[in-house]
């Protein structure tokens, strides 16, 4: 009994060896490669992660079955103890498994559980672009959507929930064929050097524009909003286990970290500085030459905060006046929801993104406005 107890603990060592590779590698330089890390997580990877907790509790139990039960003589504060705490341990190595195949989206992708829903929801992807190969396009109109990750379409299971397959649908495909070119976390910037690097040119130009694709601009200008580092409201010692456990990370952001205060004041004052916007119009100026040049219809959609219609409207303005005053069709989203309960507007608890009934009232409201030629959007006012 005495060896088989030795073993044990020789072979719990070992696995406990191998799993501080697998779980903190990174402190080690040990990583492991796949398409897309750090936007998917993999579930090859999980499924490892998983066995090796399962073994390393078998080997557990051995340890309690040779040590305590069946030890002649075991030490009774050592068999209390091990008693008390081996049922907390199975439960916390249960619960840590089952959270490894658990999705929920996140507002800026930084979850544990986020990387699991990229990874299930977020295919199929053509390149960088979460969008299906184009191979019938002869002869039919090219409608190129640019944008971030309301483009793209974070938060929404299935590609066809977004506004740009929306308007797809409803142009058909008989006669246009759409792109999507949304990346998360873009900006005016970067959204124009990726169109002029993709290698098809639109008929149609559809800009989607957010409050925060000033914040390269301003930050020229040195002006940074004031930012919430995750896990720094936890105690140093705690914060390693916050994030590399699936069970902690996820209990960890279903509370609200940080507030919107401090990005309420640096929006109005990036709006507000006739420096930082006029940079920033002239960024946006860019994709009225760009459609001029490629005699393409230009449209910009407009998304808001979703909790805050009042304020986005109030920070966009000076956005908004531009693209009309060169004749650019703008559909203000702030306008098509007022109607809707703030948390039917969002994707999810812990994600701002539009939800499908955004989406689809902004896809059909986009096609109204591109099939009437006028420039302005039949939509109920803001409540």
């Amino acid at each position: 009994m005495g060896s088989k107890l030795v073993s044990s603990l020789i072979r719990l060592l070992f696995l406990g060896f191998l799993a501080l590779i697998v779980f903190y590698g990174d402190h080690f330089g040990v990583s492991f490669d796949y398409p897309h890390k750090g936007l998917f997580d993999n579930v090859y990877v999980r499924l490892a992660k998983g066995c090796l907790l399962l073994l390393i509790v078998i080997e557990l139990l051995r340890v309690y079955y040779y040590g305590v039960v069946k030890n002649p003589s075991p030490s009774k504060l050592a068999g209390n103890i091990a008693t008390l705490f081996l049922p907390i341990v199975l439960l916390l190595v249960a619960l840590e498994i089952g959270f490894m195949f658990i999705a929920q989206s996140q507002e800026g992708g930084l979850t544990m559980a986020s990387h699991i829903w990229f990874e299930r929801y977020w295919p199929p992807m053509t390149g960088d672009y979460r969008d299906t190969p184009k191979t019938d396009t002869l002869g039919k109109k090219k409608v190129l959507l640019v944008g971030d990750s309301f483009t793209a379409g974070h938060g929404l299971k299935s590609p066809d929930e977004r506004f740009g397959n929306v308007l797809g649908a409803k142009l058909g495909d008989k006669q246009y064929v759409t792109y999507n070119l949304g990346i998360s976390g873009s900006d005016s910037r970067d959204e124009f050097k990726r169109l002029t690097k993709f290698g098809v040119k639109p008929d149609v130009l559809v800009l989607q524009y957010f409050p925060n694709d000033i914040e390269k601009v301003a930050h020229d200008h040195g002006l940074v909003p004031a930012s919430f580092t995750p896990y720094s409201d936890i105690p140093r010692a705690f914060q390693s286990l916050f994030i590399k456990s699936y069970l902690f990370n996820y209990l960890y952001w279903q509370f609200p970290h940080g507030n919107f205060a401090p990005f309420d004041n640096y929006a109005r004052t990036a709006y507000g500085t006739p420096a930082i916007i006029n940079d920033h119009l002239s960024d946006l100026n860019q994709f009225v030459e760009y459609a001029k040049a490629n005699n393409a219809r230009l449209y910009v959609v407009l998304f808001p905060f979703v909790h805050d219609l009042k304020k986005s409207a109030e920070y966009t303005k000076p956005v908004v006046d531009f693209f009309q005053k060169n004749n650019v069709p703008v559909l203000e989203v702030g306008k098509l929801i007022g109607d809707i309960d703030v948390k039917d507007r969002v994707v999810g608890r812990n994600d701002g993104h539009a939800s499908p009934l955004v989406n689809e009232r902004v896809g059909e409201a986009l096609f109204k406005l591109m099939q009437s030629g006028s420039g302005v959007a039949q939509a109920p006012s803001v409540n």
